[in-house]
């Protein structure tokens, strides 16, 4: 390297060439040992949805429409919607069947506003009941179940 500062020229010297070599190769691969702490149990492979599953199933969506169902009539009636509309009068004549074997199980069977508001008191309990049926009988395929995969 030389260098001039103010006419003085600089000592020359020895040109140095660095040269940088990696210690390890690239293709160097590290292998490992695989140790299991415990042996794996192997457990035998049951089919995802058997009867009962199915069956659960049904009855979840069957009992989920009808509360959903149930749900929206009491809005429906809360907001004092026209019984005249074709998507009210549906939904009301949907769930008449099944809000009926509960009409008259109080003295207070809907509470009346002057706005056209009703609270269904019927349907509310309608909802409950039929939410406990569903808990029934989806308890009674659970026992099912068990004594299917306790043979």
């Amino acid at each position: 390297m030389t260098y001039s500062d103010s006419g003085h020229e600089a000592p020359t010297r020895e040109r140095v060439t660095v040269e940088h070599v990696e210690t390890y190769p690239a293709d160097r691969v590290v292998e490992r040992e695989v140790r299991v702490a415990q042996p794996v149990a192997e457990r035998p492979v049951v089919p995802a949805a058997g009867p009962v599953d199915t069956a659960r199933r049904v009855v979840w969506l069957l009992f989920g429409v009808l509360q959903a169902l149930i749900v929206v009539r009491i809005v429906l009636l809360l907001l004092g919607a026209n019984e005249g509309n074709d998507l009210v009068a549906f939904v009301i004549g949907v769930t008449d069947p099944f809000v009926e074997p509960f009409r008259g199980m109080f003295r207070l069977d809907q509470l009346s506003a002057a706005s056209g508001s009703v609270l269904d008191v019927a349907a509310l309990v309608a909802l409950i009941a039929w939410t406990l049926i569903e808990a029934l009988v989806l308890g009674i395929l659970g026992l099912a179940d068990r004594r299917a995969t306790a043979s």
